[in-house]
């Protein structure tokens, strides 16, 4: 799944999640944009930087980095990218650093070099699988934890959110960006169903008719509505653990079709 990407989307979309994320509640979020940034005369490039967009800044620059793989040098090039970063910006007084990891599990044991800056409150080390009482109190961390949720109850974690989205969030617009948001984190996670297997799985009414998803769902044709794609997809959902009738409900096939494609599928 490319993280990096949903994490670029995420955090320009919801900028908020981020100030979220480290706990961070005195930032002017309206006062930031998130952008990616290539460092000049070099191949460093930071996955996103948080910059303020007043014109006498007092709010910190903030680097971020999403690492999901486990990489021995990472330590040593991030802090590379953030000092060249300041040695080509002269403006920058205040910054902070953040990683955002899956598990503890992923991070580099390279950190003796800079123990004094991981120690510090200038760097700060997420790790999403941890984030308890926060993704609880939030929705919007709550959606973010979803990128780290089991295949198992993914799906069903996506239902739960959705119906969370609706009760929480009277305004449309930011309502249905984080139902898109749900549905993008899921498509990545699930590469094996289509845009329109996924939208029948989360059982999403007329509110998600309205989503970009939906719409590019409906101008590629729906070809994946007729029966011979709709066949050809059984393999996968039984392959997530679904029975034939949520099969057959969910495709809107009958019982006979999902067993006889099931069957073809062993043969």
């Amino acid at each position: 799944m490319r993280t990096d990407k949903i994490f670029y989307s995420l955090f320009q979309e919801f900028p908020s999640i981020f100030f979220e994320l480290i706990g961070v509640t005195s930032a002017d979020v309206d006062a930031y944009q998130f952008t990616s940034v290539e460092l000049k005369e070099t191949a460093f490039r930071i996955d996103g930087v948080f910059v303020s967009n007043l014109e006498y800044p007092v709010q910190p620059v903030y680097f971020v980095e999403v690492q999901f793989q486990q990489d021995s040098t990472f330590y040593r090039r991030f802090f590379a990218e953030i000092f060249l970063y300041l040695r080509q910006n002269e403006s920058v007084n205040f910054w902070r650093a953040v990683v955002i990891y899956p598990t503890r599990s992923i991070e580099t044991g390279d950190e003796e070099p800079y123990r004094l800056l991981l120690e510090s409150t200038q760097v700060q080390r997420v790790y999403l699988n941890e984030l308890g009482d926060a993704a609880e109190n939030s929705l919007e961390i709550a959606v973010v934890q979803l990128i780290v949720e089991s295949e198992a109850t993914a799906i069903n974690r996506g239902r739960e959110l959705i119906l969370q989205a609706r009760e929480e969030l009277a305004d449309e617009a930011p309502r249905r960006k984080i139902l898109e948001l749900i549905e993008t984190i899921l498509l990545y996670k699930f590469t094996r169903l289509s845009r329109e297997e996924l939208a029948q799985m989360l059982e999403i009414d007329d509110e998600f008719r309205q989503t970009r998803m939906y719409q590019s769902i409906k101008q590629e044709g729906l070809e994946e509505g007729k029966i011979e794609g709709k066949l050809e997809s059984v393999p996968g959902l039984l392959a997530l653990g679904l029975t034939v009738e949520q099969i057959a409900g969910v495709l809107g096939l009958t019982v006979e079709q999902v067993q006889q494609a099931s069957d073809n599928q062993s043969v």
